[in-house]
């Protein structure tokens, strides 16, 4: 609201934010857009359902005191991976927590439990109830904790923590104030806690009490099925996308959403009127015949958005690499001024700038875990803090937790950010099947050595072998014939034999065959 009264009073007019949810058979997909430019990107396939923030009833397999950890079976093909710690309640990060007079209530002294205490209290072959914190990545199994939370629109209901807190990115005091009295006068049952998210800012208590009235209503529909179901098995299942970008992405700013199938649309509306009636005329069915996201211009940014470099308006571009231990971020100047002798003055606003695209990258992709961000190289330590702040600034608009060091003294800027699960570029492509995910493959220089290493090798071993055929990509053949001829001769004279060769299109380029030309059988290389 003060945004707005802002806005007005200083002739700003406010971007228009659009949410898209294109529902395909085996895909769905949203993309928030402010005035057309892509700025939050998400996707959910069928065949891989996506078990963060869901909660389990599982048994504990076993126990690894090295690790300080257990294993807990869930159900599915790989087991959880419970630490210690997740084993205990967990201390709330970015809350402040809200103390709250409880008169007239006697509270029972309960004994501390420490990380020591966990192998007793939940022995091999025991129940645990658990939620997922990260869901599986490549080989590891899915990362769970016993510190439930269920979140709401504008509330984050814990059932076993009696922490009232309100999120530190909410910053004005007047505001703070509002709502720890809303706080003083929620009732919840004893053990329970609440949590007011940065959505809860501005609204009326009513819209938090009706947000805390149906979570205990889930809750309870939970512990309904605890009771029934055996381990291992699924409790609670978190939703599918569009449930979580309505409860996630609706805000005031958005002016519309469109979706383009008939029974998600009356699945929205549901969900919609559930939170503000208010919102309903924001809903939109979209009918055309030219799909959603091309309509709107959607597709194009996601194929530019995922590419290894992404382009910047001054000319400069990012490189981002991921790996298995990080995810890499340069800055490279391109066809940017900051890379002449004249573009000192240019080198600020190209990083600021660049600052501002891999916040929006990393919301994008959905990477998580390690960045390591390598800007191009500032001397003053003012303009060194600026592309900082500018970061930090940034990356306020994400959804999931991140952490940012000031630039070192390398040039570089280390952080980290919450991975629930894979990044999107790990679910759209797979390892390239010439590099094997190397992002390169061999020269045909260096493969035509090792052919006729292996032919060597090959002769010496079949000595009454004294003819071959050896089968090679095209590529290779051409080099062969052009460049190395005379060290094929050379060959055959040695060993006294005589080579053919045969191109096939179909063949990996690092793949050769060598085989005994009389009976056309391989031989082993």
């Amino acid at each position: 609201m003060i945004e707005k009264i802002k806005n007005l009073f200083l002739g700003k007019s406010k971007p228009l934010v659009e949410m898209l949810i294109s529902i395909e058979k085996i895909e769905k997909r949203m993309a928030l857009l402010r005035n057309g430019r892509l700025e939050e990107f998400q996707l959910e396939r069928a065949r891989e359902i996506n078990i963060s923030g869901s909660i389990f009833k599982g048994r504990v397999k076993n126990i690894e005191p090295g690790l300080k950890a257990m294993f807990v079976d869930i159900g599915l093909e790989k087991n959880a991976f419970l630490h210690y710690w997740d084993a205990l309640p967990a201390a709330l990060e970015e809350i402040e927590t809200i103390e709250r007079s409880r008169s007239g209530l006697l509270l029972e002294q309960r004994k501390k439990i420490t990380a020591d205490d966990i192998p007793a209290l939940y022995p091999p072959g025991s129940e645990v109830v658990i939620q997922v914190t990260k869901g599986p990545i490549g080989t590891k199994g899915p990362r769970v904790t016993t510190n439930i939370s269920l979140p709401g629109r504008y509330v984050v209901l814990s059932p076993f923590s009696d922490q009232f807190g309100i999120s530190r990115r909410i910053q004005d005091p007047a505001e703070r104030k509002r709502l720890r009295k809303i706080l003083e006068k929620i009732n919840v049952p004893q053990g329970m806690g609440i949590i007011i998210r940065t959505a809860g800012e501005g609204q009326k208590a009513r819209f938090l009490l009706r947000d805390v009235a149906y979570l205990l209503e889930l809750w309870r529909d939970i512990e309904e099925a605890i009771k029934q179901k055996p381990a291992p098995s699924l409790v609670h299942h978190e939703g599918d996308l569009v449930h979580k970008a309505v409860r996630d992405f609706l805000t005031d700013e958005v002016d519309r959403i469109v979706v383009d199938d008939q029974e998600a649309f009356e699945k929205l509306k549901t969900q919609i009127s559930g939170i503000s009636k208010r919102s309903l005329k924001k809903a939109r069915l979209y009918t055309e015949q030219i799909p959603l996201f091309e309509k709107f211009g959607v597709e194009k940014q996601i194929e530019e958005a995922f590419s290894r470099e992404v382009q910047l308006r001054s000319g400069a571009h990012l490189v981002i690499d991921e790996t298995e231990a990080l995810v890499a971020i340069d800055v490279n100047t391109g066809k940017s001024r900051a890379g002449k002798e004249d573009g000192s003055d240019s080198i600020l606003p190209t990083n600021l700038e660049a600052a501002e695209e891999i916040a929006r990258q990393l919301r994008l992709r959905n990477i998580g875990g390690l960045i390591i961000l390598d800007f191009i190289d500032m001397r003053s330590k003012k303009d060194q803090n600026a592309v900082y702040q500018k970061l930090k600034e940034c990356l306020a608009r994400d959804k999931a937790k991140t952490h940012v060091l000031p630039i070192s003294p390398l040039g570089l800027i280390e952080m980290t950010r919450q991975r629930t699960e894979e990044s999107v570029a790990r679910t759209i492509f797979m390892p390239c099947p010439h590099c094997r995910g190397r992002g390169a493959i061999k020269t045909p220089e260096t493969l035509s050595l090792e052919v006729q290493r292996a032919i060597s090798r090959v002769a010496r071993q079949n000595p009454d072998i004294h003819e071959f055929r050896v089968v090679v990509s095209p590529v290779l053949l051409d080099r062969l014939r052009r460049v190395d001829e005379d060290s094929l001769i050379e060959l055959e004279r040695r060993h006294s034999i005589r080579l053919a060769f045969r191109p096939d299109p179909a063949l990996h380029p690092e793949i050769y065959k060598i085989m005994d030309a009389t009976n056309d059988t391989e031989l082993k290389v």
